[in-house]
């Protein structure tokens, strides 16, 4: 053989060698199978990580009404300041009085530190208002916003007067115009002459909130949460709906009315890790429940409102009565439980759906489900939960219960909780997995085995946690993709998912990884923001059967790392495989469409990066980003296919229209 024939035979062996080792993969494109339901992929809030009040929630003043147990934390007095308990609104009623320092070189005042500072940027329009009164009939006080830090001439770089007019309680509001951006401003209040001035209330907003709303969201973080698709919103947690203590459970009823007389709340969080410890965390309840119905209708999720089951935390107070409320004292629980259902859906006539119509929406918000209780378990909750089932069912007959299954993602107590589900026909369980990444590879196949004809899942918070390194790093966001095929490929049996946490402040954080990060002026969505988004706007109507070799991809012995899914979108035409590569060699692939008859077109997704410690951060927060690209489709008898080789540790996902 001469040396041309022999490179030619050694080419041809080469590449009969490479299609060989291909991976191929069968996508049944003929039949459409089970409908992946529109809240598939969604998102859990929680008031963690100062995700609320200091986040989300546009308010840019600590403690503003100074109901704070020490009544002047996020605060620093000069002068004349005293604090006093008898303002005009009941269930906030401290407020402070700024009288004349008595002598020419003194002045009296107020100055607020905000959450880690008040973030401010150049341009950009801040509207401070105050409830204040003047004895003596009028009174004039100076707002500013300052940077503490600076070395300039000038502390402040915004300035307004605002003129009290009355001895009597007003709302006295003025815009404050930023000429510079500063993460870590702070506002300050002098007395500006001298007649004393009362005041309470004191607020600072962005007026570029989100959807300009004036008790709005921070418009940048709100936006993130829009630009994901989420099909469901959870809400307003977590452990926070059980409080440390029955006393300091989330109550809804506290949450709506005037934002001036929501009473203050204690957040566990601020204590529950001592490594992380933040006395100066509690919730204003300004962003409450309303707000979260009107975010929800914002960003087009269905809104699940959890509400507490009559158990404070059982984590801290287990399995003992003695820190629950009795099975025959449940009523006023399931009551809130039955008014909050009024409170969304009832028309105005209704004594709940008035005061939603009175607080600005007379429209229902039309609310479709409910969750009663938190993480619990065993008898304790079951038993309490029985009562509020059989209440709403007598009244709501459509609403769907979503129950929990515990803590843990398997076990004897999961299998206690899905039983006990199962008996007190729950519509959807809700399943709780922070796992590590041996975990979520080897689950691939956890929704196969599930019962059809039993409650549907709701994988309500999960997260892959790194061994020895709990961060949003790339590695563990890839196997959260991977897993998530085995969740769009029982979608029969899995309605709901959220990832958990949302929202995490850079230097208020207690819990992580987190899917959002944020400082005052600057935000970052971590990998596993871009993964949730990947799903979540290509979800499809309804299931295709994809398997190798007849069995699903989903990390199996011989499939060397990949897992597989696929979908058909009806409305549009397409079909959408999503290819996750966990192995740390290229892979290369053959995706068979089968019945896709005719000439077609394939754009690609793909999130890929060569450190699997690497993340997002402030300073880069596009270093790893999903990158649009395309893949060529021929045609055979039997279909559309498609030939790629995905890169070590890679999602891509393909859209074939």
């Amino acid at each position: 053989m001469n040396h041309r024939l022999l490179t030619i035979a050694i080419a041809l062996a080469s590449a009969s060698t490479s299609f060989a080792q291909s991976h191929v993969m069968e996508v049944n494109t003929k039949k459409a199978g089970a409908a992946v339901q529109s809240t598939m992929y969604g998102m859990f809030f929680e008031d963690i990580n100062y995700a609320a009040d200091g986040g989300l929630y546009g308010e840019l003043v600590k403690n503003r009404s100074f109901e704070f147990p020490q009544s002047f934390m996020g605060w620093q007095t000069f002068g004349n300041v005293e604090l006093k308990n008898d303002g005009p609104f009941e269930r906030c009623p401290h407020y402070v009085v700024l009288s004349d320092a008595r002598h020419n070189d003194r002045r009296s005042g107020l100055v607020n530190e905000g959450y880690f500072g008040i973030g401010v940027l150049k341009g950009e329009s801040y509207r401070f208002s105050v409830w204040a009164k003047a004895p003596k009939g009028s009174a004039r006080i100076t707002v500013q916003l300052i940077d503490p830090a600076t070395m300039g001439e000038r502390q402040e770089f915004a300035s307004e007067k605002v003129e009290i007019k009355s001895n009597e309680w007003k709302k006295y509001e003025v815009i404050l115009k930023s000429s510079l951006t500063r993460n870590k401003a702070q506002l300050r209040i002098f007395l500006d002459g001298r007649n004393a001035a009362c005041l309470e209330h004191i607020s600072l907003f962005p007026v570029n909130t989100f959807k300009n709303r004036p008790n709005g969201m921070r418009r940048d973080l709100a936006q993130a949460l829009a630009d994901q698709h989420p099909g469901v919103f959870r809400f307003p947690g977590g452990c926070i709906v059980e409080g440390t203590d029955l006393a300091t459970r989330y109550q809804w009823k506290n949450t709506i009315g005037p934002v001036e007389n929501r009473p203050l709340n204690g957040n566990r969080w601020q204590h529950t890790f001592t490594h992380r410890f933040f006395p100066d965390y509690f919730q204003s309840y300004g962003l409450g429940f309303f707000e979260y119905f009107q975010l929800s209708e914002d960003i087009g999720a269905e809104p699940l409102p959890v509400l507490n089951v009559g158990m404070s935390c059982q984590f801290q107070n287990r399995n003992s009565d003695k820190w629950h409320v009795p099975v025959d004292e449940l009523q006023p629980y399931i009551d809130d439980c039955l008014d909050l259902i009024e409170f969304a859906n009832g028309d105005t006539t209704t004594t709940w759906g008035k005061i939603r119509a009175e607080m600005g929406h007379p429209a229902p918000f039309n609310m479709k489900m409910i969750g009663v209780g938190n993480e619990q378990w065993d008898t304790l909750y079951f038993k309490r939960l029985e009562p509020f089932v059989k209440a709403i069912r007598a009244k709501y007959p459509k609403m769907r219960i979503v129950g929990t299954s515990g803590p843990d993602s398997e076990g004897k107590m999961f299998e206690i909780g899905w039983k006990a589900m199962k008996e007190l026909k729950a519509d959807l369980v809700d399943e709780h997995f922070y796992r590590p990444e041996t975990w979520f590879l080897k689950s691939g196949l956890r929704y196969e085995g599930y019962d059809r004809k039993g409650p549907k899942v709701f994988a309500g918070e999960y997260a892959c946690h790194g061994k020895g390194k709990k961060w949003n790093h790339y590695e563990t966001s890839l196997y959260e993709a991977a897993f998530m095929t085995d969740l769009e490929r029982n979608a029969d049996v899995v309605w709901m998912t959220a990832y958990a946490p949302l929202f995490a402040h850079v230097e208020g954080w207690q819990w992580r990884p987190d899917l959002i990060w944020y400082d005052n002026v600057r935000m970052f969505k971590s990998v596993s923001y871009y993964v949730q988004q990947m799903y979540a706007m290509n979800k499809g109507t309804n299931v295709l059967s994809l398997t190798m070799e007849g069995k699903p991809v989903a990390g199996q012995e011989g499939q060397d790392g990949l897992f597989a899914s696929a979908v058909t979108d009806r409305n549009e035409g397409s079909v959408i495989v999503k290819v996750i590569n966990t192995s740390k060699s290229a892979q290369p692939v053959t995706l068979n469409l089968n019945g896709m008859k005719g000439e077609h077109k394939a754009s690609t997704l793909t999130l890929v990066c060569s450190d699997p410690n690497a993340e997002n951060t402030l300073d880069n927060p596009e270093r790893i980003t999903p990158k649009a690209g395309s893949a060529n489709v021929t045609t055979t008898k039997k279909g559309a296919v498609i030939e790629d080789t995905l890169p070590a540790m890679s999602f891509r996902l393909y859209k074939v229209m």
